[in-house]
């Protein structure tokens, strides 16, 4: 079986590792001449909107599906009319919209912060007469890893606000005064079949992840189950999906979801029976689902901008290691590493030491 993948980053490049020891192959489609993936895999050089490559891949596929939810919807959808395209594009579009995204959540009963739609100064202003300081400005399109986003404390903020806006479509939202970060991951196969992961608590600066714990058995669970379920279910959804998450006072508000294999579950590659890329490659192919339980206790952390030390890492206990080859650069994922243990005290202790020397390379 060979799959496509649009994108040729990190999250295909460990697709495509899980997917080997099941005997499938990988080609990918990615404009970059040195996506750290595409050693993987049969490389297809350009623009995703190729129609000429996007031809190519159909034809050579048996399933195509993608690393990064910005691949545009009308590729995914003219992919989907010549071969099977997992997730679906509906799935895509959605969640490349935060104004979609929120309205498909609300109208799923699954709360979110209150915001509000923007197309310019003066509804900025307006909005910010229903939504309390402080607030954030988000574009409605591209927006990762905290890209896209301004914090408004004030209204003497508005003004400059809009202008990093650059007159981009655009939402303002609620800041929510959380006491955790989560997230759910879920795979879901075509016959119906949904394997939930536990909750991962993350920690996140400058708007990028830089920890997240496995939460075995936390209280919120099953409540967080049940809102990923309504979102997989109403999207005819197909793979793996992240659904992030806010705990308030013990409550559970949507912040969004990621039609992907995604940074928080990367734990799961030492830290799970089965790790999330596995599962995604199990549910493209209509394959039994693989055991979500984890093997113990288990964290990740992400090395941003700096690569570490191998041998640094690697005297860690219960540490394993995974670069991805890419040239450092301020603000970028390099690398992460994993912890697992079957002893909570040792895993603490091992993540303190992580963590300290991801932060002597942050770069970000």
């Amino acid at each position: 079986m060979i799959i496509g993948i649009l994108g040729g980053g990190q999250l295909a490049r460990m697709l495509a590792l899980a997917g080997y020891p099941l005997g499938l192959q990988f080609i990918l489609l990615d404009p970059s001449a040195d996506a750290c993936g595409i050693g993987l895999g049969e490389h297809l050089h350009g623009a995703y909107d190729d129609q000429q490559l996007l031809a190519r891949l159909a034809e050579k596929a048996d399933v195509v599906t993608y690393e990064f939810e910005n691949v545009p919807a009308d590729v995914a959808t003219f992919l989907a009319s010549h071969t099977r395209v997992y997730p679906n594009p509906k799935a895509l579009a959605v969640a490349q919209d935060r104004l979609l995204e929120k309205n498909f959540l609300q109208h799923l009963d699954i709360p979110t912060p209150k915001f509000l739609p923007v197309t310019d100064l003066t509804e900025l202003q307006q909005a910010m007469q229903e939504i309390p300081y402080p607030a954030i400005l988000k574009s409605r399109t591209m927006g990762y890893d905290g890209k896209g986003q301004v914090l408004l404390k004030s209204a003497r903020d508005l003004p400059d606000a809009w202008r990093k806006m650059h007159g981009v479509l655009a939402i303002v939202e609620s800041f929510v005064p959380f006491q955790r970060e989560v997230s759910i991951i879920a795979a879901r196969s075509p016959s119906g079949e949904i394997a939930y992961y536990p909750l991962s608590e993350n920690q996140h600066a400058g708007g990028i992840l830089r920890v997240s714990e496995c939460l075995a058995n936390d209280h919120l669970q099953q409540r967080a189950e049940d809102y990923v379920t309504w979102l997989m279910e109403a999207l005819d959804y197909v793979g793996v999906l992240a659904l992030e998450l806010f705990d308030v006072d013990g409550h559970l508000l949507a912040n969004e979801f990621a039609p992907r294999v995604h940074n928080s579950g990367h734990w799961t590659i030492e830290g799970a029976e089965t790790s999330q890329f596995e599962n995604h490659l199990r549910a493209i192919l209509d394959l039994p689902l693989g055991s979500t339980a984890p093997r113990g206790h288990a964290a990740m952390v992400n090395f941003i901008g700096g690569q570490p030390n191998t041998g640094q890492i690697l005297a860690i206990d219960h540490a394993h290691l995974h670069l991805y080859g890419k040239v450092p650069r301020k603000g970028r994922k390099v690398g992460h590493a994993t912890l697992r243990s079957d002893d909570s005290a040792q895993l603490d202790s091992a993540l303190k030491k992580l963590v300290a020397v991801a932060n002597s390379v942050d770069d970000s």
